[in-house]
């Protein structure tokens, strides 16, 4: 009898564990979207290998991974100035969102580069990005394992409350300031009218 009570508690934590981590990977990934593609599967790639899965044995392990989260968060940051346009040869160039356009200005031929100009939205998913980026960088498991471990008994509470509540406030910021731009690591402007008119 005691056998089993115990076997069955021990499932009810198992179950109750792995819906804490459905959760939370599904708020992971809705938080992802919000980030350009290229930078977040380059941080998941070099993650692990620069923490050797968790386990930093050497400071050098703690300062690569320093390291990649620091690039990879200005890589956020810098991908919400950038935008594409289709020019007059029929490629898609990317340039960078300044107070006067778009730069550079090449092969720009018929398009209106002032339209592509600063705006206050760029400031605010750049912020928003980067906040993104640090709740999927700091809560990562090799992350927690390498700089903090003792912090891993609270981590699962963390991976559940942060990232909806991030991603509900970042979600409700979006659709206040829509994000019009396709720059470095998002969908050009050519791919995302295409996929329109296929659906």
């Amino acid at each position: 009898m005691g056998g089993s009570s115990s076997s069955a508690s021990k499932s009810k934590k198992s179950t109750k564990k792995k819906g804490v981590q459905d959760i939370a990977l599904t708020g992971v990934g809705n938080l992802i979207k919000l980030l350009p593609t290229g930078t977040v599967f380059l941080f998941q790639f070099l993650n692990p290998v620069l923490t050797n899965n968790g386990h930093c044995n050497t400071p050098a392990n703690k300062y690569l991974s320093a390291i990649l989260i620091t690039v990879s968060a200005l890589s956020c940051c810098f991908s919400s100035f950038t935008d594409s346009y289709t020019g007059s040869d029929g490629q898609t160039h990317y340039g960078i969102a300044t107070t006067k356009g778009l730069w550079p200005s090449t092969d720009s031929g018929s398009v209106d580069l002032s339209a592509y100009k600063l705006r206050v939205g760029d400031f605010v998913h750049a912020f928003f990005s980067l906040v993104v980026f640090a709740v999927v960088s700091l809560l990562d498991s090799n992350t927690v394992r390498c700089f903090y471990p003792a912090f891993e008994s609270t981590e699962r509470v963390l991976l559940m409350v942060l990232p909806p509540v991030i991603g509900t406030i970042a979600g409700t910021v979006f659709v206040v300031f829509p994000n019009k731009r396709h720059g470095i690591g998002y969908p050009s402007s050519s791919d995302s009218s295409q996929d329109s008119e296929d659906s």
